[in-house]
């Protein structure tokens, strides 16, 4: 019997959540730079929207895992060819599409307070739309890492990125939650042990993080953001 109990303990506190994985692009803020975003910037500056996809996603892998800086993303993306605008009105247009989900933002650093949680971003950002980001919205006052993935080299759906965000924070896979918006990245971590939430909306993912034993002022859901 005693061991028995020393074995059901053991299983509890390993189902204990210690620590949340999460996105930044759809969870905590706007996509810094997105599909959405391209036409909008066809639009605005006169472009042909085909060729900017197609440039787009020819380009933004290597942006998103380091390899471009942004001005080189842009010499492939836009400036490939003399334009009726600068860079930097390019620039500026990108970095100002970034907005916060306000009380997402809210929501992970009162849990983090209450539980004590390690908060962990695992993103595919560009190095300078993802220090743009994390500085104009003070995301490192309660993210305790950023696995970014022009910082590791590596870009979801790949697994590896999970690995090395484990890893690096020393934490077994049971003890994690990953709050993500692609259904496809959430499965990726479930293979590998995470438990996930797809995130959808303020309530709903507050409904699931209570479902986890992580519970806003006391189970209080507030209006969705």
């Amino acid at each position: 019997m005693h061991n028995r109990a020393r074995s059901e303990t053991t299983m509890n506190r390993s189902k204990i959540i210690t620590t949340i994985f999460l996105d930044i692009g759809g969870v905590l803020l706007t996509d810094g730079w997105s599909r959405g975003a391209g036409r909008l910037a066809a639009k605005t500056f006169h472009l042909d929207v085909e060729d900017l996809k197609d440039r787009h996603n020819q380009a933004l892998d290597t942006y998103e895992k380091g390899k471009f800086t942004l001005d080189e993303f842009l010499d492939r993306m836009v400036f490939y060819k003399k334009r009726s605008f600068s860079r930097a009105q390019f620039r500026k247009f990108m970095f100002a599409q970034s907005k916060a989900y306000p009380k997402m933002i809210e929501l992970i650093r009162r849990l983090k307070a209450r539980y004590d949680l390690k908060i962990v971003v695992v993103s595919n950002e560009g190095r300078e739309l993802n220090e743009y980001r994390i500085h104009k919205f003070k995301l490192d006052a309660f993210v305790d890492v950023f696995i970014s993935s022009c910082y590791v080299r590596l870009r979801k759906p790949d697994a590896e990125i999970f690995r090395v965000a484990l890893d690096t924070v020393r934490v077994p896979a049971g003890q994690v939650l990953y709050l993500e918006n692609t259904q496809m990245f959430v499965e990726v971590a479930e293979g590998l042990g995470i438990r996930g939430i797809l995130h959808t909306d303020y309530k709903s993912t507050c409904v699931k993080l209570a479902s986890f034993g992580l519970q806003y002022d006391g189970g209080t859901i507030h209006e969705a953001r």
